[in-house]
């Protein structure tokens, strides 16, 4: 089970470099190899691991980018062995559509399966809204790339290998107080980008305190 977690995280790890919380505004289609929530194509020593992404919409693009790190860590490790047994790894797609209303069926469509836990999702809206999906069905999911506090607040199963927006906005307030002395700072995001806007407004009170 060890190595099993292991290599869930090292799914994630290999993303770290790849995308932001937010953005892009690509639709894509999800990448080859990939297998859709409704279907498995493994055997009976199969583990499932959801991948909950957006292909479609918005962040589209950036949902692949995870994607293609989940699936390159999935060919360098395909297998793992669990009791002495030794389990193929096959990933499960759910399109997330980068809608945070769509987010929570995407993600009953991954617990209906039988995934083991669930990676994702680019985009904090998105993994917000399927939080609690996760949360009473006891399946353990693991962000990548959402920023957002209120991703893993009052939800033991929903973890995240990335930097809190919080920790983010204290370190670029940092910076500039202390590299360039700065006294003003003027903010510039894409409204409605919910990355974007969390992101200045922990800039902002840490730059104030300042």
């Amino acid at each position: 089970m060890k190595k099993f977690l292991a290599l869930a995280l090292s799914c994630s790890l290999a993303l770290t470099a790849l995308a932001g919380c937010g953005g892009g505004s690509a639709s894509t289609p999800a990448p080859e190899g990939t297998t859709p929530a409704g279907e498995t194509t493994g055997g009976e020593n199969t583990v499932y691991i959801g991948v909950f992404e957006p292909a479609t919409g918005d962040s589209g693009a950036g949902g692949k980018q995870e994607m293609l790190g989940m699936q390159y860590a999935n060919s360098e490790t395909p297998t793992v062995d669990i009791g002495g047994t030794t389990y193929n790894v096959e990933l499960v797609y759910a399109d997330n559509g980068s809608d945070s209303a769509k987010a929570p069926t995407a993600a009953a469509e991954l617990v209906g399966k039988g995934v083991s836990l669930v990676l994702g999702s680019y985009g904090s809206g998105v993994s917000i809204a399927a939080g609690p999906i996760f949360g009473e069905a006891g399946l353990a999911a693991i962000g990548v790339t959402c920023t957002n506090p209120q991703v893993t607040a009052g939800n033991d199963y929903y973890f995240r290998i990335c930097f809190l927006d919080p920790f983010q906005g204290t370190v670029l307030a940092n910076f500039a107080t202390e590299k360039f002395s700065a006294q003003k700072a003027y903010l510039l995001g894409e409204l409605g980008n919910d990355y974007d806007q969390g992101l200045m407004n922990y800039f902002e009170q840490a730059f104030t305190a300042a």
